[in-house]
């Protein structure tokens, strides 16, 4: 038996069934993105948020509540007064000049594998979800089956390139060692990208022991496999907890994502250029930081962003503020020559109704826009977050693969046989028998599987289906085609004996009130 993938045994075509051969579940290369971005900001106004943040880090400072961090800041040559430190604009401007624009995230299929910054971009599932609704749209708390099932799904939908980690939360295992069975549904139901959770510095490590035993050690120095993200506390600080899961990741030089937690009017001020003002600040503190740790280590400008209904004090999603912001982050990003990450298709919406859809859409389309790299979030959120729908997961990854096209721009490849169709079909007829059309209308335009765009009376006839429980049919049938993408004996073994072992030091008494 031959192995033709980092820790995947090739199989047979008999092992395959039958309705895999009706759907094509080949994942699509990271977007190469070719329609022209939306810049909102002139260059004067670049520089004019740049000189913003810059005053913020030099004057304000930035609170990092970790000794180690504090040490390595004093011997980077930064000012530090007790938990702030002071960044000098220059020292900030040298170390992030050292981040890497582009590289390559590696699957343990190669065939997976992603060219990601400058103008490639991936979509990524949510992940973080306390509840789901699961394939009868019940709202309950998960369990580790659910959890693989949006990995199976992540691994069949086309448009999706990465399986994430806790997509939702496991309930049905101890906090203290969730984090391992997490990372192990990540990479056994799925041979795409994973992420890898930052919720302790020695969690973090677990899974890039993990990783390591997947891809090896020696391989992980100088390719990215796996994503970490670490959240600021904004306004304007960094904690022990998401430091040291940093200084893991980068360590073993894989990319993790820099991400001020932004509530728009609640930890930023109430204005659009003073909020990306504030969060750029926050960013390049963490970028910085990472060049501190490793020199030359991949990092991503992150976010995570939405504004603040000053009615409720609820974050809010789709609002026209959160797209502008977008935009202008799209603009410092690349201003820095650092690749970012965004959040996609958001909703705050209670089920899967028409306002999920209008937040989601709007989202979408502006941050294809904005130029956004990593497009985390893209599949199953709603309810702000609190809940991961069966049903909206299967849309929206429909939604990226629309988006996909669109940001691909226009194909010019067969313009001229298509004008040769017009003199052949003359005035008053159609092109739906020519023989230009037979052979291009499967992808000529997209056609949407989730969206019914029969008549009415079709539309009753075959039991007047709505959206949520066509979705929900497509989510039980592409579970029921799943096919593992069977890991090596050999490596699947250690992995399980490494959760064991970590399993029995781990403590797990009280592990439902207790993070490790």
């Amino acid at each position: 038996m031959s192995v033709d993938a980092v820790g995947t045994v090739r199989r047979g075509r008999g092992a395959r069934k039958a309705t895999r051969q009706t759907r094509d579940i080949t994942m699509l290369p990271a977007l190469k993105r070719k329609l022209p971005l939306t810049e909102p900001m002139s260059p004067e106004q670049v520089e004019k948020i740049d000189a913003a943040s810059m005053d913020i880090l030099e004057t304000v400072g930035v609170v990092f509540r970790d000794p180690i961090a504090l040490a390595d800041w004093a011997n980077a040559g930064a000012k530090v007064v007790g938990e702030t430190v002071y960044l000098d604009r220059a020292l900030v401007r040298e170390l992030i000049a050292t981040i890497p624009e582009t590289f390559t995230y590696h699957a343990r299929n190669p065939a997976n594998n992603l060219p990601f910054g400058d103008d490639h971009a991936i979509f990524v599932p949510m992940t973080g979800a306390p509840y789901l609704r699961d394939l009868d749209d019940v709202r309950r708390n998960p369990t580790l089956d659910d959890l693989a099932n949006f990995h199976k799904l992540s691994h069949m939908l086309p448009a999706m390139h990465s399986s994430a980690h806790h997509i939702v939360e496991p309930y049905d295992h101890p906090i203290s060692q969730r984090h391992l069975r997490i990372t192990y549904s990540s990479i056994k139901h799925s041979d795409k990208t994973f992420m890898g959770m930052t919720t302790s510095p020695k969690n973090a490590e677990d899974v890039l022991d993990m990783a390591a035993i997947l891809f090896g050690a020696e391989f992980m120095e100088t390719h990215a496999v796996v994503t970490g993200n670490c959240n600021g506390n904004s306004p304007l600080v960094w904690d022990e907890t998401m430091l040291g899961a940093m200084r893991a990741f980068c360590r073993r030089n894989q990319p993790v994502l820099c991400s001020p937690f932004v509530l728009g009017g609640a930890n930023t001020p109430a204005s659009t250029a003073a909020t990306v003002a504030q969060l750029n600040a926050e960013a390049l503190s963490a970028l910085a930081y990472t060049q501190v740790i490793r020199k030359g280590c991949p990092a991503i400008y992150g976010h995570y962003l939405t504004t603040v209904s000053m009615k409720s004090g609820a974050p809010m999603a789709g609002t026209p503020e959160i797209s502008l912001m977008n935009f202008m982050i799209g603009q410092m990003a690349r201003f820095y020559g650092v690749p970012w990450r965004t959040s996609n298709t958001l909703g705050g919406a209670k089920t899967f109704d028409a306002q999920a859809g209008y937040e989601s859409a709007m989202t979408l389309n502006a941050v294809l826009m904005a130029g956004a790299n990593y497009m985390w979030h893209s599949a199953g959120w709603n309810e702000a977050g609190m809940h991961c729908s069966m049903a909206k997961f299967i849309v929206d990854a429909e939604m990226c693969a629309m988006g996909y096209r669109m940001a691909q721009g226009i194909n010019w490849d067969d313009f001229d046989a298509a004008l040769s169709a017009i003199p052949d079909v003359g005035p008053g007829g159609h092109y739906l028998g020519h023989p230009h059309t037979l052979e291009h209308f499967q992808k000529a335009f997209f056609m949407p599987e989730m969206f019914d765009n029969n008549s009415i009376e079709q539309w009753q006839a075959e039991g007047a289906v709505e959206i949520t429980e066509r979705a929900l049919i497509r989510a039980r049938d592409m579970l029921n085609e799943y096919e593992e993408p069977k890991l090596d004996a050999g490596v699947n073994e250690e992995l399980l004996d490494y959760i064991a072992r970590r399993e029995r030091e781990i403590p797990a008494a009280d592990a439902l009130n207790q993070e490790y």
